[in-house]
């Protein structure tokens, strides 16, 4: 492979060479009118031809003229050919001064050279480029429609174009700015917006449509799919530019998932705030095993923590994650405790080892159906596990509390959201009371989450059904598990304690409309293929859920999609004395009382 490398650039090099003579004897026949120069004038052009040859060679090699492909000939190969004739002609007519002081070396040579190297070896080039892009053009791959006629869909069909036996060929593109139809990308004509995509898979007999939109919103794509669904065509993505790093863009071109559906708009992190937090900073996770906390045990990894340390109480997920920081973060310092957050010993000896700067609190039960009727269970971890944390983070002098809570805390209906409901006013009562700032941070559902729906509806597919949706109108806000942890640590670098940040979720999505898109994107035909069955809400569940309570006015913050409610005073006295009679109902299984003690700290919750 790198002796034909060689031989092929030995040949261009050749080819080069063999221009600059034609370029030298050539401005000479048009100097005298392309009549035969005097013998004198041919003496003195062959005797300069060496210096020229050598000169030019050097100049070459000296910009790079080899290390591009003709293949691949493009605006900047033209550039560095310009560059290497010009910087070659100013040093030979420098050079031929010195040696013979231009001796019968016509003034007007020099220019005209310039002008025919320049043409020589540009030509070539140009010409090889689009013979190799029209023979790719009329290649035997499926005939694709391009939408979008952005960059990325610039480099999309550019590359198309280039290689050899590619499986796709554009042959059209449509794009929603009007300013672009009738332009051309590559030869490749706009033919109007995403409206027109129907009628041209239709009138033009294309086999597939690819989506190059890597910057769509959730709101863009979904309306996109939609169109592209009714067409009946196979339909492939983009996925968000930064996961794009390879040369060739359609090497990433893949099945649309439910995540470009719902979870494509990006999120613009405060690098700097947050690493300001994060770098040289020691960091405690609770429940570092589980979906939210492994993402956000990696996302601050990142941050170069000088010491990152894991509690977690399911020994399989605490290996998992311990393996997984291992492998892609060699350097940094881990330590991971196998523990509950409700034994008191354990975390107070976790904390005392590791002296944490910062502690998230993602340790929590969070199955709504299932704590329904295991209140207990519930009460112990979500509510006196955050209180065992947050009083042994206030004892150890820790910075710094973050708690992770849901949208589901907002009016609960269910046990576990006022449980979620009860650890927020802990949290909000325990700020001021020391030096540990106590912050917390409120969203919604996080796609593929361990017992989400996306991961049931998944494999109820791949059983072949039914997939089992509780409501038609059932609503939910959704958000990745990446988004959720790179806000969450936003929220901890801006926060100054008190308060509760919401999580901009954007709008909320019909469970059924995502049953729907799930079945669609595994080559499935709703009804004939998979059916949806609605079983009927479960016990606790909401048909919508909320993001602030009635009295928490949501206010902006510096980053968009982060939000502050407007924080409740609350009476540390009365939710403590509240607390301890819970400790005394966990530990005497008295599950009817506990169940009113839940009452009179979250007042707002009414079982459904």
């Amino acid at each position: 492979m790198i002796s034909q490398k060689i031989r092929l650039r030995s040949l261009v090099f050749m080819h080069d060479l063999l221009m600059v003579f034609l370029a030298w004897s050539a401005a000479y026949f048009l100097r005298f009118n392309l009549d035969m120069p005097p013998l004198k004038y041919v003496h003195a052009a062959m005797g300069a031809l060496p210096i020229v040859l050598s000169i030019q060679a050097f100049v070459f090699f000296q910009l790079g003229l080899y290390r591009g492909v003709w293949r691949f000939a493009s605006l900047p190969d033209l550039v560095r050919i310009g560059k290497a004739v010009l910087i070659g002609a100013v040093l030979i007519a420098v050079s031929l001064y010195l040696y013979s002081r231009l001796l019968w070396i016509p003034r007007s040579v020099i220019p005209l050279y310039i002008l025919l190297l320049g043409l020589l070896l540009s030509a070539p080039r140009l010409v090889y480029r689009m013979w190799k892009d029209q023979s790719m053009r009329l290649g035997s791959g499926q005939r694709a429609l391009v939408v979008g006629a952005g960059r990325a869909a610039e480099l999309l069909v550019r590359d198309l174009l280039r290689v050899r036996d590619a499986k796709f060929v554009p042959f059209a593109m449509v794009d929603d700015d009007p300013g672009k139809k009738g332009s051309e990308i590559h030869g490749v004509r706009v033919r109007g917006g995403c409206d027109q995509i129907p009628a041209l898979v239709k009138s033009l007999d294309l086999d597939i449509i690819l989506i190059a939109l890597p910057s769509a919103n959730d709101r863009e794509m979904r309306r996109i799919v939609g169109i592209c669904e009714t067409v009946g065509a196979p339909f492939l993505t983009l996925p968000s530019v930064q996961e794009m790093l390879s040369d060739q863009i359609f090497g990433h071109l893949r099945e649309v998932s439910i995540e470009d559906l719902l979870g494509r708009t990006p999120v613009q992190l405060d690098r700097k705030a947050v690493s300001t937090k994060m770098r040289g900073a020691k960091i405690l996770v609770t429940g570092g095993g589980g979906s939210i906390g492994s993402e956000l045990c990696l996302q601050i990894a990142r941050f170069e923590p000088s010491e990152l340390t894991i509690f977690e109480q399911c020994e399989f997920n605490l290996y998992r994650i311990e393996r997984s920081l291992h492998q892609k973060y060699p350097g940094l310092k881990l330590r991971v405790f196998l523990g509950d957050v409700t034994d008191e010993a354990a975390v107070r000896r976790a904390l005392a080892e590791s002296l944490p700067d910062l502690i998230f609190h993602a340790a929590a039960y969070k199955h709504v159906p299932l704590l329904q009727g295991q209140i207990r269970q519930a009460v112990r971890n979500n509510v006196l596990g955050t209180r065992v944390v947050a009083e042994a983070a206030m004892a150890q002098g820790v910075k710094g509390f973050v708690l992770i809570s849901t949208d589901k805390a907002v009016r609960p209906t269910n046990v576990m959201g006022a449980t979620k409901r009860a650890a927020e006013k802990l949290v909000q009562s325990l700020d001021g009371e020391g030096g540990t700032r106590f912050i917390t941070v409120r969203f919604g559902n996080v796609l593929d989450s361990a017992g989400s729906v996306v991961p049931l509806f998944r494999e109820q597919i791949r059983l072949g059904g039914p997939v089992t949706v509780t409501h038609p109108e059932v609503t939910r806000y959704f958000m990745t598990i990446p988004e959720a942890c790179q806000l969450i640590m936003e929220a901890a670098a801006v926060g100054e304690g008190g308060e509760i940040f919401v999580l901009d979720m954007g709008e909320p999505i019909l469970i059924r409309y995502l049953a729907e898109q799930m079945i669609r994107l595994s080559g499935k035909r709703i009804e004939q293929d998979i059916r949806i069955d609605f079983v009927g809400l479960r016990p606790g569940e909401k048909l919508t859920e909320e993001l602030f309570l009635e009295d928490e006015r949501p206010m902006p913050t510096p980053h968009e999609k982060l939000l502050l409610a407007k924080s409740v005073d609350l009476n540390l006295g009365e939710i403590g004395v509240i607390l301890d009679g819970m400790r005394a109902s966990v530990d005497e299984f008295n599950e009817p009382l506990l169940h009113q003690q839940l009452l009179a700290l979250v007042p707002e919750f009414v079982e459904a």
